[in-house]
């Protein structure tokens, strides 16, 4: 009698493969050793980032012994990218334990309309690529790229500086609504604050100001009075607080025409505290690469595929016009030119030979 299901196969280098599916409340632990049928899922939820770092490694030593694996069995563990940041992934690595950061969108899932989806599910999803992607399937997981304790905590200036001057015009667009509530067309630069305790700030038919108004203006002033100290005190802080190397390299970039102080300051804190071996690693970075659709007689081009920094492609992009205001004469300008206008000659001749097909109708 022949078996109905043959499993010949050769094992690859014994590796305990872990994932963590991470929650506020409690982390699921997925453990696979690619000799089971199905992963094993455990659940951990100390109150304390430490205790629960602790009841992690005491789940995998609980599974070493339960399986009978050796004790310098391989041990990869895998995270997706999100809001606890890398701290996980340092703390695992400062006990000499392999962890890697994975790319949640790069995840491959079912495209049914309603799939299963519970954190139990997703944790053995994990598991399960990450075992894949040790045997030599890349595309099936796309690791990010870890960045020094040092480069991670220079780019928070660069992130303030943008959150502040979003802050300011929050505070200061507020403002302008309160005053179009009574018919109040001033402008906010002239000491609004000031004006207010004065009681120069009337309706439009002269009338006070409502009290409950009135006293909400002051308060959004003095929000915005904070808001706009502590930009003026991080601009002045900002170039200071970095190395001198850091330095140098910031009055590099600003060399550049339509570079200024601050795209530079964020193109250096935000990008530039890597490596990149080509241009392609770099426009993957920022999500600059074309997403070609190519299937059958359809070909569409999908645009750029806006993964990655978006901070940075935002910057790039405003940097790429102003390039081409302030140096026309570039190589690269010159290269951009030429294709547009190639393009825009393509596209008048595809609707001339549109028309002329519906007009033979």
């Amino acid at each position: 009698m022949q078996p109905t299901q043959v499993q010949d196969f050769t094992r690859d280098g014994e590796v305990l493969a872990v994932a963590l599916e991470l929650a506020t409340k409690q982390w699921k632990v997925a453990l696979d050793d690619g000799r089971r049928k199905a992963p094993m899922v455990k659940v951990v939820a100390h109150s304390r980032p430490e205790g629960r770092i602790a009841e992690v490694l005491a789940v995998i030593a609980a599974a070493k012994q339960k399986w009978g694996l050796a004790a310098g069995i391989r041990l990869v563990v895998v995270m997706e990218a999100g809001q606890d940041g890398f701290w996980i992934q340092r703390a695992l690595s400062a006990r000499g334990i392999e962890a890697v950061v994975a790319d949640p969108a790069s995840i491959p899932v079912e495209r049914k309309a309603r799939r299963a989806k519970t954190d139990r599910l997703d944790a053995i999803l994990l598991v399960q690529t990450l075992r894949a992607w040790l045997r030599g399937e890349r595309n099936r997981l796309r690791v990010v790229r870890v960045p020094p304790v040092a480069a991670e905590g220079l780019r928070h200036y660069a992130r303030e500086r943008g959150t502040l001057q979003k802050e300011i015009g929050q505070h200061r667009d507020r403002l302008r609504k309160l005053l179009r509530l009574v018919g109040n067309w001033d402008e906010l630069e002239h000491d609004l604050a000031g004006r207010l305790e004065r009681g120069e700030v009337r309706c439009h038919d002269g009338s006070a100001l409502p009290a409950a108004q009135q006293e909400r203006m002051r308060r959004e002033c003095a929000r915005l009075q904070q808001a706009e100290r502590q930009l003026v005190e991080l601009e002045k802080a900002l170039v200071a607080q970095l190395p001198e190397r850091e330095q140098q390299r910031l009055l590099q970039l600003m060399q550049l025409k339509a570079v200024g102080r601050v795209g530079a300051l964020r193109l250096l804190l935000e990008l530039f505290w890597r490596k990149f071996n080509n241009r392609r690693e770099l426009g993957a970075c920022v999500g600059l690469v074309s997403q070609p659709y190519d299937s059958g007689e359809s070909r569409v081009d999908q645009g750029i595929s806006k993964a990655g920094n978006q901070r940075v492609r935002a910057l790039l992009i405003e940097m790429a016009w102003m390039w081409l205001k302030y140096q026309p004469q570039s190589e690269l300008a010159d290269g951009f030119v030429s294709t547009r206008a190639a393009r825009g000659r393509a596209s008048a001749a595809s609707g001339w030979r549109l028309w002329r097909w519906r007009a033979s109708w």
